[in-house]
């Protein structure tokens, strides 16, 4: 299927009623993400479904990725003040968009990307974290108070720093990053469901096994994760460097959808703030 070049997998886990986890996975948009939603009593799945939604909304408003991760936050605090899901519900993100040969990763959180490539030997492998956690032990490995050996089984690993819906932030600190895609990469998504619970050691073996099998490497990395406890939910999404037929939709998509824009300029997918009304 030579528009297929993504696989994606959720998990509620071993321990957990309910899934927090949303994913989204727009091929034609470019746009991929791992949304981890916290705030219980289904709140954490509301607030993390509302990330994605406007997310994918503002994207297709032709907005930048790092704008959108901004607008979400907004449209979590305002669904919380209308008694949407519940007050200090709030969700982490971390999202794709590909565009041909280029690449741009945002997040807010501690949900996770990492970089990969298939072809790589036993020898000179590398599993490559392209992202870095805004989180409590991050910033304690970063000032030199623990080291890098301290970090996967710190006991206050789970404390992040900010969130999208976070009451004390009128704003978040969106990280960014660019990349350009290099034949046989592949660019891991995830929830902390999954590197909290397999180090990357263990992630890069699980993806050496699975071969150029993206969909079994998927598999492979959620078993491994529930085979260590499962403690929380799972989410991840792999995606593979865009094929020239993958490369083409996604281009005839972003002119369709520029032309509908410039055909019907007051139109505009995402649902103001009170404050825009």
């Amino acid at each position: 299927m030579p528009f297929k070049n993504y696989a994606a997998v959720t998990d509620v886990g071993r321990q957990r009623n309910n899934n927090e986890d949303t994913f989204l996975a727009k091929p034609l948009a470019g746009l991929w993400l791992v949304a981890d939603g916290m705030g219980g009593h289904a709140a954490g799945e509301i607030a993390s479904g509302i990330v994605a939604k406007t997310i994918e909304a503002e994207i297709n408003n032709g907005h930048p990725l790092s704008k959108s991760v901004q607008m979400a936050h907004y449209a979590v605090l305002d669904a919380a003040a209308s008694g949407v899901g519940g007050q200090g519900m709030g969700s982490t993100v971390v999202a794709l968009n590909s565009q041909k040969t280029e690449y741009e990763i945002a997040w807010v959180g501690d949900s996770r990307a990492y970089l990969w490539n298939t072809e790589q030997h036993d020898n000179a492998f590398e599993l490559l974290q392209l992202t870095s956690d805004h989180s409590y032990v991050q910033m304690l490995y970063e000032s030199g108070a623990i080291n890098a050996d301290e970090l996967h089984d710190h006991p206050e690993k789970n404390i992040i720093t900010q969130c999208l819906g976070s009451l004390d932030l009128d704003d978040v600190r969106v990280d960014t990053m660019r990349g350009r895609w290099q034949p046989h990469q592949w660019i891991l998504l995830c929830s902390d469901g999954l590197n909290d619970t397999i180090t990357d050691e263990e992630i890069a073996a699980t993806l050496r096994e699975a071969g150029a099998n993206i969909q079994q490497a998927c598999s492979d990395l959620v078993q491994r994760a529930l085979d260590g406890g499962g403690r929380d939910n799972i989410t991840l999404i792999v995606i593979s460097r865009p094929n020239k037929w993958v490369s083409l939709a996604v281009d005839v998509h972003k002119k369709v959808m520029s032309r509908i824009r410039r055909a019907t300029p007051g139109l505009d997918l995402h649902t103001p703030r009170k404050s825009e009304t």
